[in-house]
Parts: C-alpha cells; structure tokens; sequence
C-alpha cells in the first residue's frame, strides 16, 4: 500500500512539473528530466548519483600509494561540536591530514576508505590542474590562450576575448544561471541533458571576459572542451595518466558523462572518488605541484592559482576558494552539499569532508566549512605533535 501511494504521488508530481513546463522548444530536456526524475524519485542531486547516470571508470595507479598512518592516528575524539554538526549534516567521511599522515579518520553511513561519493564542484580544481599541466606539456602557450582558437563560435564580440585562464578563474561573461533549485534552470539542463557540450555552447558572452569575478559551472565545461581540443584526448584519460597514476590513486574513481551518445564528461562536477585519494590534489598544491620529488605542475602557475586574481573577489584564485580561518589562509576544492578539500599551507594541515548537506553561506562559504576547520584546529592542538 506504501509503494502504490508512493509511486502514484511520483506520477502526480511528474504529471505536474510536465504541466507547467514550456516544452515547444525543450521537450526533449522534458522527456531527459522525467526520466531522471522517476529513477531518483527526487528532484535534488545527491552524493549517490553515480548510480543514475553513465559514467566513465579511471583506473587506479599501477603503483598505488598509502596515506602515511600518523602515529596519533585517532587518539584524539572529535569534538562534541564536530560530533553534533556530522550527526545534523550528514557527513560520510572527515579526515585530518597533519604533516601528510592521516591523524584522524572517521565515516559515517556505512561508508569506508573505499566508498564513492561525488565530488560535485571540487571536480573545477582537478579541471583547472589539468589546464596547468597542459600549458606545462606545451599544449597551450599559457593561460592567456584564447578559446576561440580551440573551439569554433568564439571568435567574434566579447567571445574573441576570451581566455582559458578566464575560463578558470570564474570571469568568463557568460550568459548564465548558476542555480541549483530550478530544475528548468540551465545548471540543471547541465546535470540532467544528453547534449551537454552543445548546451554549453548555445550560451553566449554577454560581457566582457576577464573583468569580474561570476561562478558559473559553464565555465569549467568549456575549459574542459577547450582542453580536450588542444590535446586531442579526453579529460578523464589526461587526469587519469597525468594526476591519478603518479599521486598513486588507490582506488578506480568514475566520472559522470551525459550519455552513450556523446559521452561527453561532466567536467564541471562529478567526478566520483573517495576522501583520501581526493586529498591528495590538496597536497599537490601545498607542495608547489611536486609530488615525490617530480614536478608534475609548475610551482608557479600553482602559486598563481591559490592567490585572488581580482581585489574585488579575494575568495577565488584559478580553480580554488580562498580565505583566512583563525589568520591562517587556506586554498580549498569545494562542492555543493558540502564536499571539502581545505588546506592550511603553513600549518601543514589538511582536512577532507565529505557528505550529504551544508549550511548557508556566511559571506563567501557556506558555515559549516568554519566548523570543519576550527574544530580540527582544535582537536590538534589539544595535544602535542
């Protein structure tokens, strides 16, 4: 009796949102949505959408690397406000790196070390990287590259300026809508269409690149088309061989793609992996883009990454949020629902969450961030290392 009322209340629901939509000219986005809808039954994104969509499998490194096991590992309980913030928020993984050695390491839900979970936006830092380690291999001269060169239908008006470091660090003029709750919006279109490069490049550039700070997923889309073209591969293979295979991946990760047709990866997002192999693009980047000795991305394009390319939006550098927790300045990969990589450089201190809700945002970053990192700031120092 349960099922058959839920079941009808889905069809009543799909009944509605088919209703009330213009579907002259997005029937098939219509017929894509209801779809969706019907296998999720539920209309929000979640960190288990891995198991709806197609996806691309990376393989793991030939030569996997173990997290270093702090000899304090765990000896310190979390903090009754840590406790009380993963109960309300849903965490499934929160780990502790101090001075590259997992110190504390907690999951949630019958998740484990090995366990999928979306990274959602977090995936921007690893395209952005990968735009880093192409101008490093000479496949773009550097981040002033125009995109119009790589892709066709940017070379007239503001789109003739356009750059692929524009691209990155969020200035790009594009006509968008970054809204996550409207499911006719263009950010859903993004999630849920089979045709999601020729989405992207529907979108015109409506101001002038490189002016101002505007977060907008298309963005990272089109840097990641923009990349693909220069290097005639695809952005999973380049992560897979310049970043998963020497960080020493101890795990297959999956990204998300649009379909069997074009298979067209969602670069923007998704890229479904697990808290500590997503960690270690954190110390990438801590470490100047060396990784045992190998500079796999030049130390300067990473110090220009994690600094504010505009005084007016000091939050977010090329593919990073910035920012100053306690006086200490962090870079961090952030995702929707609260998916963190947040570093603390000179603390030498890593912390990675994972799960299913986040708090509002308090200026530029949601709450719940502060917490995750003042309550490990705490938990460390309530001892001596």
């Amino acid at each position: 009796m349960k099922y058959f009322k839920n079941k009808i209340g889905l069809i009543i629901s799909l009944f509605l949102i088919f209703c009330g939509f213009n579907f002259s000219s997005e029937i098939i986005y219509l017929s894509e949505l209801v779809v969706t809808v019907y296998k999720m039954k539920r209309t929000k994104a979640d960190i288990t959408d891995y198991k709806y969509f197609e996806n691309i499998e990376i393989s793991k490194s030939n030569s996997p690397q173990p997290w270093p096991i702090h000899k304090n590992y765990n000896l310190v309980p979390e903090t009754q406000n840590l406790k009380k913030t993963h109960a309300e928020l849903g965490t499934v993984a929160y780990l502790i790196i101090k001075n590259d050695s997992i110190w504390h390491e907690k999951y949630y839900k019958d998740y484990n070390q090995n366990s999928y979970s979306n990274s959602f936006s977090m995936a921007k830092s690893i395209v952005s990287a990968t735009m880093g380690k192409a101008i490093k291999d000479g496949y773009f001269k550097n981040i002033d590259d125009k995109v119009g060169f790589y892709i066709e239908g940017y070379s007239e008006g503001f789109a003739a300026e356009l750059t692929i470091g524009d691209l990155s660090s969020m200035s790009s003029g594009l006509d968008w809508d970054e809204s996550y709750t409207n499911i006719f919006g263009v950010t859903a279109k993004s999630y849920i269409t089979s045709e999601l490069n020729e989405l992207i490049k529907s979108r015109s550039i409506i101001e002038e690149p490189g002016k101002n700070f505007k977060y907008y997923s298309a963005s990272t889309q089109l840097l990641a088309m923009s990349i693909e073209k220069a290097t005639e591969n695809k952005i999973s293979n380049l992560v897979q061989e310049w970043f998963v295979e020497p960080l020493g991946f101890e795990n297959n990760a999956l990204w998300q793609i649009d379909g069997a047709k074009n298979k067209s990866i969602k670069a923007y997002c998704c890229f479904n992996s697990n808290a500590r192999d997503f960690a270690r693009f954190g110390k990438l980047y801590k470490d100047f883009g060396k990784w045992n000795g190998v500079q796999i991305l030049d130390s300067s394009f990473v110090v220009k990454s994690i600094k504010p390319r505009f005084e007016k939006s000091p939050e977010y550098g090329y593919g990073f949020w910035l920012g100053k927790i306690n006086e200490n300045n962090f870079f961090a990969m952030r995702g929707i629902l609260g998916q963190y990589v947040i570093v603390l450089p000179k603390k030498n201190i890593m912390v990675v969450r994972l799960g299913q809700r986040n708090l509002e945002k308090n200026n530029d970053r949601p709450k719940d961030f502060d917490i995750y990192l003042k309550e490990a700031i705490i938990m460390l120092e309530s001892v001596k290392i």
